[in-house]
């Protein structure tokens, strides 16, 4: 198998374990999750197996062609960036489908949750790796669905439902910004790939429509990670099972948008809109979601708006535009997925072995929990940004980048100090408060979890250990070729543990100081902004409510005011419409008809026929019961039937023939059936408007054949399927080789919509005869005595 087709069998890899996963959980318990991570494993293992070649400067791309005229395919790209990514969703997925195994053991639904885990997985997987616009948006559409299946899992509970419907609401909705801001951006450049995209970047930034496209994109990525004012949908995620929270934060969705806007960044950076909407936008979220993350008690909720934060912080990174910020933002995503998986499992274990994930009710666990302690502190120390953790190195590089003195970098060094304070705190409450001090007393009585819920969190937390370690090689195998890739240029990835006198440990010293206050007087502090929010009231989550009853009362007035319930008020306006394009467009466009020649040779025969067919019609308009104008209406069919027959078309004239036979019979069988009058009783206020349009649509159908049959006719089509007709498909009859072959799908399609049709109708009627069947024997006094 060539490397082509490998590829493409590993993004669909996934698919084919969310197929099995529902069957292996039947036949093999929770056991099932050590074959199911057998899946990411095996695509981790395919894409490590790039690291040299990417690393060394390489590009991997390949894909299929779907529509070429177009530029439309399934292509990927395979560089730092998108490797990078590929190794944190397929490497930190193994460890989640092991951990899903041991948090979901005994649930009877835990088969279909594995099957959504692995499908969102699929999805994000297809995501980084896409180079084509449409297969990009294709799998971003597909992370927001699998997110919701997700979400709304335990479906039973209103909560559940409602993240799950906001998150849809809010990452389809900035898809549909996304799809717009691309097909932009192909119109200004002409090319479709991202690889071939960032050779057009001075085209696409000089463009009138950059700001347009640029903000389109934002719409997109802003909702999938989370900025303010559309974070509202992260933290109520958190009604998902902790396994989605732990993969949905570390690896996957929320980051997303952060990797669509690194992967522009060559195409669509370094202009001041991008320098000046990022930084604010990202310091923005950042401070707002440290903030909400103090207030929390619960231990899930803390970690989510940390996420938010730190989400924003990538986004100002990537926008800032100072020499290192890239570099910075790549260490501190690395960083980010490691600890914040770890410590979002480790909620999952104190939650699920203790009953609760309240912070002020934990207390002691130390003793009864040594190895999920140890995985805590180690995540922690990463999270706060301490040495030897691969957190030290990216808020080094971060205040790095930040730490220059001009007002703009004070500003957001500000800012970025500040967040990591609070992230600081937060991060060491979550590591110690519920292990340390006096024993609580826990719904559950506390113990270490299963191998299968540490795993996890351990293998994350010693990871971040050993990249910080050996930095020179995670520099070589990950941060400089991801780096690279973001900047569109060769950029070299450097720091080390160890620590160097200046601005950035300078600036690392005061967060730690600060992020220390912060953590003694944590319960204050919280209760200030409490107070805060409690006095603010309205916000963006609330206004979601609104905005959602606001749309569902719009929605309806609407439909009661256009939807009246009236059949015949919707064949008016369907008529005036069809009336209206009829002749409004060769008026407009100067395509009105030259008058009809008729010819003075016409044969008897012919002759007779129109005149059969113009009797019918007058007879269908004078016709006193609408039973004879069914009939005459048929006259018509049969004269045109004729006519196909005349000019050489007898299959299409038997076709009529039947046609016109079936509706004269099934409409005559309805009138009988119907409950309505035998003439019409409409009154000439309401006849007279109704045949003006009638009149009014049959003159511009006349008008647009006229056209039609005045214009050259093309042969192409003609001259093909005379051609080929018989040498491919074998067959004489030309008409039905087009319909069988040529047209077989189409066909094929249209035979099953009759099919559907026909079993409708046929429930119908069947419902029909046994409501008349019941009435009757209700009506019958003697029938309960003939049953008995």
């Amino acid at each position: 198998m060539d490397g082509t087709a490998l590829t493409c069998l590993t993004l669909f890899l996934p698919f084919l374990g969310a197929l099995l996963a529902p069957w292996l959980t039947r036949r093999m318990g929770h056991n099932a999750a050590w074959v199911l991570a057998l899946v990411p494993a095996a695509i981790f293992l395919h894409f490590i197996g790039f690291s040299a070649e990417v690393a060394d400067g390489g590009i991997v791309t390949g894909g299929y062609r779907w529509v070429p005229s177009l530029d439309v395919g399934f292509y990927w790209l395979i560089d730092g960036l998108s490797l990078t990514f590929a190794l944190l969703i397929s490497g930190i997925g193994t460890l989640i489908v092991l951990y899903a195994g041991g948090y979901l053991k005994g649930h009877k639904q835990q088969g279909r949750f594995l099957s959504f885990l692995l499908m969102f997985m699929g999805a994000m997987l297809g995501l980084v790796i896409s180079d084509s616009f449409l297969m990009l948006f294709v799998y971003w559409e597909l992370t927001s669905i699998t997110s919701f299946l997700l979400i709304g899992f335990d479906h039973t509970r209103q909560a559940a439902r409602r993240a799950a419907l906001q998150a849809l609401v809010v990452t389809g909705g900035g898809g549909l910004f996304l799809l717009a801001g691309l097909l932009l951006i192909w119109n200004i450049t002409g090319t479709t790939q991202f690889s071939t995209l960032f050779a057009m970047a001075p085209q696409l930034k000089e463009s009138p429509l950059y700001l347009a496209a640029l903000l389109l994109v934002l719409g997109g990525a802003f909702t999938k990670s989370a900025q303010f004012p559309f974070h509202i949908w992260l933290p109520n995620a958190m009604e998902a099972p902790t396994p989605v929270s732990a993969y949905l934060h570390s690896a996957t969705m929320v980051k997303a948008g952060v990797y669509l806007l690194m992967r522009l960044n060559p195409a669509m950076g370094g202009t001041p809109e991008w320098q000046t909407i990022l930084p604010v936008v990202g310091g923005t979220t950042l401070l707002i979601g440290a903030l909400l993350a103090v207030r929390q008690t619960d231990l899930k909720l803390m970690l989510a708006y940390t996420t938010m934060a730190s989400l924003g912080l990538l986004v100002l990174l990537t926008g800032f535009g100072s020499p290192h910020a890239i570099e910075a933002a790549v260490l501190y995503l690395v960083a980010h997925a490691l600890f914040k998986g770890a410590l979002f499992m480790i909620a999952g274990i104190i939650d699920h072995e203790t009953g609760t994930r309240d912070i002020r009710k934990l207390g002691g666990l130390r003793r009864a929990m040594p190895i999920t302690f140890a995985a805590a502190i180690a995540a922690a120390l990463s999270m706060a940004g301490l040495p030897p953790f691969l957190g030290f190195l990216a808020k080094e590089e971060i205040y790095y980048a930040l730490g220059r003195f001009d007002a703009w970098s004070v500003v957001f060094a500000a800012i970025a100090i500040l967040g990591n304070a609070l992230m600081f705190a937060v991060a060491f409450a979550i590591a110690l408060k519920p292990f340390l001090g006096a024993k609580v007393e826990t719904p559950k009585p506390a113990h270490e979890g299963p191998l299968l819920l540490w795993i996890g969190p351990a293998v994350l937390s010693l990871k971040g250990l050993a990249m910080a370690a050996l930095a020179g090689l995670t520099h070589h195998l990950v941060s400089t070729p991801m780096a690279s890739a973001i900047a569109g240029e060769p950029r070299l990835v450097e720091i080390s543990l160890v620590p160097h006198l200046g601005v950035p440990l300078g600036l690392s010293v005061v967060t730690v100081v600060l992020g220390v206050l912060i953590y003694r007087n944590l319960d204050r502090l919280r209760a200030l902004l409490a107070g805060v929010l409690a006095d603010i009231g309205w916000g963006p989550d609330r206004g979601f409510d609104q905005a959602m009853r606001g749309l569902v009362g719009f929605s309806f007035r609407l439909t009661q005011r256009l939807q009246t319930g009236r059949f015949d008020d919707y064949m008016t306006v369907t008529f005036i419409a069809l009336a209206v394009v009829l002749f409004a467009t060769p008026f407009v466009f100067g395509e009105m008809p030259r008058p009809p020649v008729f010819p003075k040779d016409v044969p008897w025969h012919e002759l007779a026929i129109m005149a059969i067919a113009a009797v019918g019609l007058v007879t269908v308009v004078l016709a006193k019961d609408r039973l004879t104008a069914i009939v005459s209406l048929g006259i018509q069919g049969f004269a045109v039937a004729v006519i196909f027959l005349l000019y050489g078309a007898p299959d299409l004239s038997f076709t009529q023939f039947m046609i016109e036979t079936l509706v004269v019979v099934i409409l005559a069988l309805v009138m009988t059936r119907l409950k309505v009058y035998k003439t019409d009783h409409r009154p000439f206020r309401q006849t007279l408007p109704d045949a003006t349009i009638a009149a009014a649509c049959g003159l511009g159908l006349c008008l647009l054949l006229l056209t039609v049959t005045q214009s050259p006719f093309d042969t192409t089509l003609s001259d093909f399927f005379n051609l080929h007709s018989q040498a491919i498909a074998h067959g004489a009859n030309v008409v039905n080789v087009i319909i069988v072959d040529f047209r077989g799908t189409d066909t094929l399609g249209e035979i099953a919509v009759v099919m559907i049709a026909a079993l409708a109708i046929l429930s119908l009627v069947r419902l029909r005869a046994g409501s008349m069947t019941t009435r009757m024997a209700d009506n019958d006094p003697d029938a309960g005595e003939g049953s008995a």
